[in-house]
Order: structure tokens, then sequence, then C-alpha cells
């Protein structure tokens, strides 16, 4: 299958391809989504295959506006309306109970409840809008891969396997959306992301952030929550923000060694092949996948010492992402 880039002027042809039954990767502000026709389930089984995703993995549903939701869910309470009309276009995915028999359970997982997401990527409403059809859309990557950030990093992965990939440059945010849970009695954050807890707390009011750990024969309500995610060949090691002379010290020379760090903590590694975060967590969050991917890329890279940021905030979201590519591993002095 040739898999065909496309521009943002080419909408038409990406929303028949969807219609079609076909694999579209699109832009969020997020990552790039790997899109199908949420009502067709042969089509959203594809999208498993092409990533290599497990089955009882769930996929979120994008949609273009409000009226779309009110198609798929059960209900819609009076705390996910305000949500909606306070974070909507944005980076957060709502989870409610799905209409009975409105979604096929292999986009809901066999779950009662479906995540939806209005993305603030312009190009990807307007697809969905001309597609007429809701959108899954799981990273557009390799499972357990890092995010894609740009079309090219779909095209690396994923390249003969899905149609076309539509191309709008670089996201924004760089890390996937937030995640809340509004199916239970009490809301809970099941994914960070770049609406914080802070900002969710204002309308929900007091609210949970599972932690849990999903175990092999629970099915997870999010992406993230269960299988391995975000993971370079190399070895990734966190690094804190004191510890970064000792790391000199340790690696200086070590052509096996990269490191992905802000400006202030490449400047000192002359010697080895790095790739910089910028200068704040808004800019590392942005750049982290891509600099993983980076990395990726270089077959002499065994190990990828990674800079680490406060735990607030948007700090929470590039933790999280940061903390299971290095399968919780931090450098030891």
């Amino acid at each position: 299958m040739e898999t065909k880039i496309l521009t943002p002027q080419q909408i038409a042809t990406a929303a028949k391809l969807i219609q079609a039954g076909q694999l579209v990767a699109f832009p969020t502000e997020t990552v790039y989504g790997l899109g199908a026709d949420a009502t067709n389930p042969t089509a959203v089984k594809q999208v498993y295959a092409a990533k290599g995703r497990p089955s009882d993995n769930p996929l979120i549903v994008h949609v273009s506006d409000i009226a779309m939701v009110q198609q798929y869910a059960a209900v819609i309470p009076p705390v996910a309306q305000q949500l909606m009309e306070q974070f909507w276009p944005g980076s957060l995915t709502i989870i409610l109970p799905v209409k009975p028999g409105s979604l096929d359970r292999v986009v809901t997982g066999g779950l009662t409840t479906v995540a939806f997401r209005l993305p603030a990527n312009e190009v990807t409403r307007a697809l969905i809008r001309q597609a007429g059809v809701p959108l899954v859309g799981p990273s557009a990557n390799t499972s357990g891969k890092p995010s894609p950030t740009t079309a090219q990093h779909v095209a690396h992965d994923l390249n003969g396997k899905i149609a076309a990939i539509v191309d709008d440059g670089p996201t924004k945010v760089g890390v996937e959306s937030t995640v809340i849970d509004l199916s239970t009695s009490h809301p809970a954050i099941l994914r960070p992301g770049a609406i914080t807890k802070a900002q969710l707390a204002t309308i929900v009011g007091d609210l949970n952030v599972d932690h849990h750990h999903v175990d092999a024969k629970e099915t997870p309500k999010a992406p993230g929550m269960k299988y391995t995610h975000y993971s370079p060949k190399a070895t990734v090691i966190q690094v804190a923000d004191t510890d970064w002379n000792l790391v000199r010290e340790q690696v200086a020379n070590d052509a096996t060694v990269g490191i992905l760090a802000f400006d202030r903590q490449v400047a000192a590694f002359t010697a080895l092949k790095t790739y910089s975060l910028g200068t704040d967590v808004t800019s590392a969050s942005a750049r982290l996948f891509a600099g993983l991917r980076y990395f990726d890329d270089l077959p002499e890279i065994k190990t990828i010492y990674v800079a680490t940021v406060p735990v607030t905030g948007l700090g929470a979201a590039y933790m999280n992402r940061l903390n299971k590519s290095a399968g919780g591993q931090w450098f030891k002095k």
C-alpha cells in the first residue's frame, strides 16, 4: 500500500478515504492520531492491526462538536457539559457511559463507557465534519513506541500500512490529552495532560488521580494505564536537576550515551549526541517524544539520560510520559 502525504488543503481526499474504511493519520495539538471511522468495526480493527495494539486497549473517539457526542453518549451530565464548554476544543478527553448499541465493542474495549475528545486542530475538525463520522484516534505510531509529533514520525512507523497522513506540521503540546472519567460517582483523572488537575477542579471540585495498576485480566478505561508506552530501543534514565554534574563526570566521553535535556544542561556535553528540550516545561513537553525518536534512529546510542521537571501543572503530564518511557529508572549517584 502506498501511504499518501496530504496537505491540509486535501481534507476532502482524506475524508473520502475515511468513508471508504481506510486509515488516515491526522494532526492534533497533542500528537498525531491514527484515524478510522468509529462507526465501522472493520476499519477500527485495522487500526489495532496497523499499530500492533492490544485489542483490550480502548480508543478515544474524536468529534467535531458536542452534538456528535450526544449521538453516542448515554448521558452528558451537567459537569461534563461545563467541561466541554470550558476546555473544548482542546486537550481534554472525557469518559462517559456509552449509549447501548451506538458503538461496537472494538471501540470501547468491551466496556460500557467511551472516551470523547474535541481536538483543537481545525484541520482535523474539518476532516471529521467532511467525513460525517467520529474518528477513533490512538497515537499514530507502532504500539509502545514514542508518540508521533510530526507527519514524518508517523511515516517512519506506519508507511505502507495506512492510506494517508495529513501533514499539518509539528504538534504544539506534544503530550497526549488529559483523560477524566465522569462515568462514576466520583470523577478521576486517568491520564495527566495539558489541562491540569487545578484547572479541572475549578469546575469538578475535588477529584482523584487514578494511579492504580491495571492487572492482566482488567480492561483499562483509558490508554496508557496498562501497557508499555513511549519506549525507544535505548535505555532511558531520568535525571534530577541536581545530578547533571555527576552524569557529566560519568559519561562525558561515552559515545553510546545520548543527552535529552534543557539548553542549560546540554551545553556541558560537547562530546556527546544531544537533543535540546528548550528552556521550560512547555517546550520540553512539545519536544520529549521527538527527542526520544531522534536517538532511536542512532543505533550507537544505548542509553538516553533525560531531564526531569517538578510534578506540577504540565510537569505532571511530562513526568508521567517520561517515567513510563524509562520504566521508572533514575540516575543513581
